[in-house]
């Protein structure tokens, strides 16, 4: 009966999340329909178990959330991100139209710009670019999810996004874990995605098919916000507020807090941080906690208030109403982390159930070992909630600790592990009922019958090759 219930709660989560109730009332209501299933005290897993996690998390990560909403905002204000894409559109040209997509979403995001707030500004440069270029319509949400949504959310080393911090508390590692396994699957990802996108554009050609027409459709519906807050770390409601400057920076001047970030990052990893006298972290009023629990975390939020900072100096003047701006952003970040640790409160709550052992037996035992177990695990949870982050802390969250013990006793580098999550993370995340899926296709004015099946093959089946990729070579020659 416990089991029945856990997948009974899970149907009402993800079948009330598709139809776009908000998770703040479903995570705790599904919650509590599984507890109830398993005879277990509601109230006390209301309010202990799944309160204490959701805020455990919420104190762990927002302020990852707040700086990243909050650059990603002011990045898009002062008019840098359009001033990127509008520099790499007019080197590459409308010929090249789907590499400078992928290039321009490449480059903001893996800077630390909200995916939102990228697919705001990329829909139109790729909008002009593919109908110059008589490129097919439908294949642009396909490089916009290429650039934004694959090797820089999940395995280029030091990448800002949430799902690269959410692995280090569990297993002490920084952003930069596994860099050399991240690169070569980076490079399996992106050499994926624009061959399979070649090939669709060259068939169109050959069948005499061009740009076509977009829907209109309306991005800001409450249909594609409830979705698209579990599924990112910025509320797409926030767009519209504060600001946006009609003069553009230069070039050097855009770019350069996206450099910022990058460096602050490793040089808080890889010198900073480890030279510090941190010994005091040990003490109860910090929590007994440690640097490698904390350090990751630490190393991005200065990243992003450092390129906050040099952002503001560079752009005072294309930032006339600042506060209203700063006011977005940080507005932009609350909805998303208080959704995702609501869904952290659900997995713990499923995960403190006596049928939830059957569940761990069942991950633990798939063969393949560890890397394959926990592959399976993120996917899985990624694609049931349709979050690659929510579905990562759900999963580290009920099985952390045991890979944790796992990696210890089979000699198991941990970067390893942490990479391995974040990429399982970012497969089936990308499923229909995905809030970025679905306000991307908003976004770009296209339906899920039109191009859903390209978004599958650039955003699911190259990072699953990839994701095999490092499996294979992580088995083979550990953790580089």
């Amino acid at each position: 009966m416990g089991l029945a219930g856990i997948l009974l709660a899970l149907a009402l989560l993800i079948g009330f999340a598709y139809r776009g109730w908000s998770i703040l009332l479903l995570a705790p209501g599904a919650a509590l329909v599984a507890a109830l299933s398993a005879g277990e005290p509601l109230l006390a897993h209301w309010t202990q178990t799944f309160m204490g996690s959701g805020a455990g998390f919420f104190a762990s990560f927002f302020p990852i959330f707040l700086l990243g909403a909050l650059f990603g905002k002011l990045m898009d204000d002062s008019g840098s991100v359009q001033s990127i894409a509008r520099f790499i559109g007019a080197k590459l040209g409308a010929r090249r139209a789907v590499l400078a997509v992928v290039i321009a979403g490449a480059l903001v995001t893996y800077g630390g710009v909200s995916l939102f707030v990228a697919f705001f500004v990329l829909a139109p440069m790729a909008q002009a670019l593919f109908r110059e270029g008589d490129i097919p319509h439908r294949l642009m949400p396909a490089a916009i999810v290429l650039g934004t949504s694959t090797f820089t959310m999940s395995a280029l080393p030091g990448t800002p996004a949430i799902q690269n911090a959410i692995p280090m508390p569990f297993f002490g590692t920084t952003p930069f874990a596994a860099p050399g396994l991240g690169i070569v699957a980076s490079a399996v990802m992106l050499a994926f995605g624009l061959w399979w996108l070649g090939m669709r554009e060259a068939a169109a050609r050959r069948s005499g098919l061009g740009y076509g027409g977009a829907l209109r459709v309306a991005p800001d519906d409450a249909l594609v916000r409830e979705r698209a807050t579990v599924a990112h770390e910025f509320d797409p409601a926030e767009i519209q507020h504060g600001h946006r400057s009609e003069q553009l920076p230069p070039i050097f001047v855009a770019a350069l807090p996206l450099v910022v970030v990058v460096a602050v990052n490793l040089l808080m990893s890889a010198v900073v941080l480890p030279r510090l006298d941190l010994d005091f972290l040990g003490e109860s009023r910090w929590g007994h906690t440690s640097l490698a629990a904390v350090g990751g975390v630490w190393s991005v939020i200065v990243a992003l208030a450092v390129a906050i900072v040099v952002l503001i100096v560079l752009n005072r003047s294309r930032l006339p109403q600042l506060r209203d701006s700063m006011d977005a952003g940080a507005n932009a970040s609350v909805l998303p982390a208080v959704s995702v640790a609501s869904l952290v409160g659900f997995g713990a709550v499923v995960a403190a159930l006596p049928a939830f052992a059957l569940v761990r037996e069942w991950v633990l035992s798939i063969e393949g070992g560890p890397l394959v177990s926990l592959a399976v695990s993120t996917n899985v949870l990624a694609a049931l909630t349709g979050s690659a982050s929510g579905g990562l802390t759900i999963a580290l969250e009920a099985l952390g600790a045991t890979y944790v013990q796992l990696a210890a006793e089979l000699g198991i580098d941990p970067a390893l592990m942490h990479r391995v999550a974040v990429i399982g993370a970012g497969t089936l995340d990308s499923l229909p009922h995905n809030g970025a899926v679905v306000t991307l296709l908003a976004v770009c004015g296209s339906t899920h019958g039109k191009s859903y099946f390209d978004i599958v093959m650039a955003g699911i089946v190259g990072p699953i090759i990839a994701l095999i990729v490092v499996i294979v070579l992580g088995t083979m020659f550990g953790s580089f």
